[in-house]
């Protein structure tokens, strides 16, 4: 059995490694030997955002770099379109596999139906329910055209059902949370950011922008600065790895702006020293669906700098609090949470309940794909059988 898997992003590499050691691990003790083929777009292409997560996370080797890019949603997608549906025509697998919501998610499942080649999306069923995000336009797309969607959440389940979808849906758990459970002992022992930066543990947050809505909306990102000085002069230090995006556009837009001596900027960060840093911080503030559910997994409060949230179990179990962009509504939620810290300091702050599943979503998904695939193959027997049969009559 042949299997393709198409990534492109950071949040993707992380998602790509579970599923990647689960094909290894059912190819040396299962009947069936599969073949794990990986397209990597070149979304992100800055080694930084790519390299050092394929060696930090132990990935296969890449078998087709397209070398995308960056550009425009319109350009960058449809290139991958191309690109990809040249692969898939010269490998022609038994399965496609896309993750997530980015543009190499919506090209590679777009490429892959129109072929007729099976597809199965990853993180399927997640909504935020505003259509100004590119994001949830490539996850919506991606789960109507798709053939298998395997949904992190039960709230991603019944998302499916409400939009027809239900029949094509399984609910496998989250599978960031296979990679956070197998990892957070790794990053504990190799990771030296601490040490480097000189971080006290629970005495700094961690801090991430990247969302187009917050980097191209001039009025929220300047918010969001001002917003970030306020608190970094309160004498809570910040950590802000800085997204290549967010730097280009605060070099060009906002030339004088200064940090304060409290807020670091660092360049991207490695999988292993993101979750030390979240491990370990007294809170996180950010737009990143990845790094909500980081900070859930790993018992830290968050404020998530957006008006919503495709995660709303963690807001849902008080471990998430949504703050936009408003400086006084963020730095009320960072009171909010030192005041948590003073009072409730290491106790665990929320219960799983098998939400985002037990820790096996990445075996989950693989035998939903192996099932898919069989039950196709057979379906595609008998049709041939039957019309065989009926031109012999």
């Amino acid at each position: 059995m042949k299997i393709v898997s198409i990534v492109g992003a950071r949040p993707q590499f992380i998602k790509i490694a579970p599923f990647s050691h689960a094909i290894v691990n059912r190819s040396h003790t299962g009947a069936i030997p599969i073949e794990h083929v990986l397209v990597h777009t070149g979304q992100h292409y800055a080694p930084e955002m790519s390299d050092v997560f394929f060696d930090e996370l132990d990935l296969p080797k890449i078998d087709y770099g397209l070398g995308v890019g960056s550009g425009r949603h319109g350009r960058q997608t449809g290139q991958m379109l191309t690109m990809i549906e040249r692969v898939l025509l010269e490998v022609a697998p038994d399965m496609v596999v896309v993750y997530g919501d980015t543009n190499s998610t919506i090209a590679g499942a777009l490429a892959s139906v129109k072929l007729h080649i099976p597809t199965a999306h990853i993180e399927a069923g997640l909504r935020s329910f505003n259509r100004h995000m590119p994001e949830e336009i490539n996850r919506v797309v991606a789960d109507h055209v798709c053939d298998l969607l395997l949904a992190p959440t039960p709230t991603a389940l019944r998302n499916l059902s409400a939009e027809s979808l239900g029949a094509r849906a399984i609910f496998t758990g989250d599978i960031m949370y296979d990679a956070v459970l197998f990892y957070r002992q790794i990053a504990r022992q190799r990771s030296t950011i601490g040490e480097r930066i000189k971080l006290t543990p629970k005495q700094y947050a961690v801090v991430t922008i990247h969302r187009a809505e917050n980097t191209d909306n001039l009025s929220q990102l300047h918010s969001l600065l001002s917003a970030l000085n306020e608190i970094a002069s309160d004498d809570l230090p910040l950590i802000f790895p800085i997204h290549p995006r967010t730097s280009q556009r605060i070099r060009s837009d906002f030339p004088h702006w200064k940090p304060h001596a409290h807020l670091h900027l660092l360049d991207p960060t490695g999988y292993l020293d993101m979750l030390w840093l979240i491990d370990h911080a007294a809170m996180t503030l950010t737009d990143s669906g990845g790094m909500q559910k980081e900070a859930f997994f790993l018992d830290c409060p968050c404020i998530t700098l957006r008006e919503e949230t495709e995660w709303i179990e963690t807001v849902q179990a008080g471990a998430n609090v949504l703050a936009g962009t408003d400086v006084r509504r963020i730095r009320t939620a960072v009171a909010r949470w030192q005041e948590w810290n003073k009072r409730k300091n290491n106790d665990v702050l929320q219960t799983l309940n098998n939400t985002f599943g037990r820790g096996n979503a990445a075996d989950q998904i693989l035998d939903a794909i192996l099932q898919f695939t069989s039950s196709n193959m057979e379906t595609s027997t008998e049709v041939y059988v039957n019309q065989f049969a009926s031109t012999r009559r």
